[in-house]
């Protein structure tokens, strides 16, 4: 049960999320089990890739100081999406409420269980999509900001 390294991505000099969008391409190809190796020197890739590998189910099985001072990731390929979206609304570029009001929109047309993705760049967005949640029958089950300003939400309809 050896950490055999199948891919190796050097993103070294590249700011976030630059390093985690990379590694998701390369981790969408390869098959469950198979390890892809990201080194990056950006602070926030940790918090990107274990955000990220939480929704994915794919898993981080080490990180590791590499010898000129950048980390390497040792990223394991899951057995398939450990959360399943259902619809995805990317509606970056309009200003709140508009997301609310389009994510019930489609909402009401989806059934309960499902999950709606929304990605939004609204400043306001992650009270309105908190305070709406707990208003509503809807889950808001992660939220996590995918670049600066950008979020992605995970709401499931109740």
């Amino acid at each position: 049960m050896g950490n055999n390294i199948d891919v190796v991505l050097d993103m070294k000099g590249l700011s976030c999320p630059k390093p985690l969008i990379g590694a998701k391409r390369i981790v969408d190809d390869l098959t469950a089990g198979q390890v892809l190796l990201l080194v990056s020197n950006c602070p926030g890739t940790s918090d990107d890739l274990f955000a990220w590998a939480k929704h994915t189910g794919n898993q981080i099985l080490k990180s590791e100081m590499m010898p000129d001072g950048s980390t390497g990731y040792h990223i394991q390929k899951g057995k398939g999406n450990a959360l399943t979206v259902n619809v995805t609304l990317d509606i970056r570029g309009v200003v709140c409420p508009g997301p609310i009001i389009e994510a019930k929109k489609l909402l009401n047309g989806m059934k309960t269980g499902e999950v709606l993705r929304l990605i939004s760049d609204c400043p306001g967005v992650q009270s309105d999509i908190g305070g709406w949640a707990s208003a509503t029958s809807m889950t808001l089950l992660e939220n996590f900001e995918v670049s600066p300003g950008v979020h992605e939400f995970f709401i499931r309809k109740g």
